[in-house]
């Protein structure tokens, strides 16, 4: 395995966890969490 095939190799495997990554934050099973997180710091004590 050369330089070139390591680079393509870890190139794609950090695309694939981008992807992964953006269709977790955007699913809709998480939502309601990311929308109950987003009013955290506009609670009152």
């Amino acid at each position: 395995m050369d330089i070139t095939t390591m680079r393509i190799t870890v190139t794609l495997v950090s695309f694939a966890c981008f992807v992964g990554i953006w269709v977790w934050a955007y699913s809709r099973r998480n939502k309601a969490r990311f929308d109950e997180a987003a009013q955290l710091p506009f609670e009152q004590d």
